[in-house]
């Protein structure tokens, strides 16, 4: 499908970009800092791995980019083999580093370190854990990795991020101040589809969730 874009005089290609955040881990519940730790997917995130696949077994896919994370890497994998496409990890669509933190419960942050805790959560764009990076600095090379990956090729695009990878991608995208980006809920194993052309970027789907068991 293409439209014409008028200032430009050319043609333009109207593209569908697939968001997903990876499967569930096995990060011993959900009140843990889950950044770049190399969790696999646990039994029930390749459960969400293969209902993603089959949604999309349909789809016209050109591309699928993921992190170089484990958990990330087989929910591409997974998704791919339908499709017939060898995933393209790229270490820049990590999840956020969180240093120090990366691993421990929220109880332990908060009871170790009170003070860093209330300050990252007074500024969440750019406070930095010790060791680890700001979700300024995350938004940065996860911008510029999914601009070099759009500008690099054509057709649809699948892209298998993380919940923070995801978050700076759509606040980018949607026009979303980053200091807002907690309020994007991205639950394991969710899709999101932006619809992408000469006249910007428009949401279709966010965070869905498929349950039904694949056939």
């Amino acid at each position: 499908m293409q439209i014409t874009d008028d200032k430009q005089g050319e043609k333009m290609e109207q593209r569908l970009i697939y968001i997903i955040r990876n499967g569930e881990t096995n990060p011993r519940g959900n009140g843990f800092f889950l950044g770049q730790t190399d969790w696999p997917l646990s039994e029930e995130g390749i459960k969400q791995a293969e209902r993603l696949r089959q949604e999309l077994s349909c789809v016209r896919i050109s591309h699928i980019f993921c992190s170089d994370l484990q958990r990330s890497l087989k929910t591409a994998q997974m998704i791919a083999e339908k499709q017939k496409i060898n995933p393209v990890a790229r270490k820049e669509l990590r999840e956020i580093n969180l240093g120090e933190w990366d691993g421990r419960s929220f109880e332990e942050i908060k009871r170790k370190y009170p003070t860093e805790f209330k300050n990252r959560g007074k500024d969440i764009e750019n406070y930095r854990p010790p060791g680890g990076e700001s979700f300024a600095d995350c938004s940065h090379r996860a911008v510029t990795a999914y601009h070099e990956i759009l500008n690099g090729t054509k057709g649809n695009l699948v892209i298998t991020g993380h919940a923070g990878i995801n978050r700076v991608i759509l606040c980018h995208l949607l026009d979303i101040p980053l200091k807002s980006l907690f309020k994007i809920t991205q639950d394991y194993g969710c899709l999101n589809l932006i619809w992408y052309g000469s006249f910007g970027y428009r949401l279709r789907v966010f965070n869905r969730i498929f349950r039904r068991v694949p056939y």
